[in-house]
């Protein structure tokens, strides 16, 4: 199973690690921490040491009831850091994590070979149709709602069938809109409960129905940390947990904060795996 990124075929037959850039003041875990260039240069640095295979890097805080931006911001907050990150890294993988077709665009053209969309087209009615012009692997999240409101009293009859429905209805958009690389993001922590979260994860493999690349981000959320009594500062050892778990049922791409340690994780359970 691979993905075509710049014009190169990225396996993901063995799980890749991408790590997380959160360049928003904001942000649940680490907003505010990378401000200038010398911290955000650090902080990649730093991951793809680690071995991320691909960096995401967003300016708009997706956390439940975080405040809106303004797309003139997020372009303002985001465009900036992808071109310093190709210009010092000139082989590193970026995937840009925003909703909007404009932003999409915009990072595409400074070198951001990935595009990691938390509504799936939902919340731009142009996004779909300009990441098929722009012919880059696309990440589709599912959510209900927006940021602002998806925690609020979120209801399925049965989770798991709902999201595959979901996702049979965007991969078919996305295909005739001529998108080649889908990845689809079951949206742990994004309109769901506790209990919705882990009903997913337990079967998660149904997913793999679509036989396409599956991507998990399940780092450092509340689904952890809230059942632990804990914050998200000591939520490592459960978001290993629920890494080495989403690895053994079939995932693709791990989406984290904690680069070394989910590396870690997918040399564990491929060797496992045999």
């Amino acid at each position: 199973m691979t993905i075509n990124c710049k014009g190169k075929l990225t396996d993901l037959s063995t799980p890749k690690v991408m790590g997380i850039l959160n360049i928003t003041p904001d942000s649940f875990y680490d907003g505010g921490k990378y401000k200038d260039e010398t911290g955000i240069l650090h902080r990649t640095e730093k991951m793809l040491d680690e071995g991320a295979a691909f960096i995401d890097v967003g300016a708009y805080s997706s956390r439940p009831g975080a405040e809106h931006v303004s797309e003139e911001e997020e372009l303002r907050r985001i465009v900036p850091v992808i071109a310093l990150m190709v210009r010092h890294f000139p082989g590193i993988l970026i995937s840009a994590d925003t909703f909007r077709a404009a932003v999409a665009r915009a990072c595409v053209q400074e070198g951001a070979a990935i595009i990691n969309d938390i509504s799936a087209g939902n919340l731009d009615s142009g996004m779909i149709a300009t990441v098929g012009e722009l012919q880059v692997p696309y990440i589709m999240m599912h959510m209900k709602g927006t940021p602002q409101n998806m925690q609020q009293s979120p209801q399925y009859k049965n989770i798991t069938k709902e999201v595959c429905y979901y996702f049979s209805e965007k991969v078919a958009e996305a295909r005739k809109a001529g998108i080649n690389d889908l990845i689809i993001d079951p949206g742990f922590g994004f309109a769901k409960s506790l209990a919705h979260n882990y009903e997913l994860m337990n079967h998660m493999e149904l997913l793999h129905h679509f036989e396409l690349p599956l991507l998990v981000g399940i780092s450092r959320k509340s689904m952890i940390y809230k059942l632990l009594g804990s914050t998200p500062q000591k939520a490592l050892n459960g978001t290993t947990v629920l890494n080495t778990i989403a690895l053994l049922k079939g995932a693709h791409i791990l989406r984290t904060h904690d680069v070394r340690e989910a590396v870690e994780c997918v040399k564990l359970t491929a060797q496992l795996k045999g």
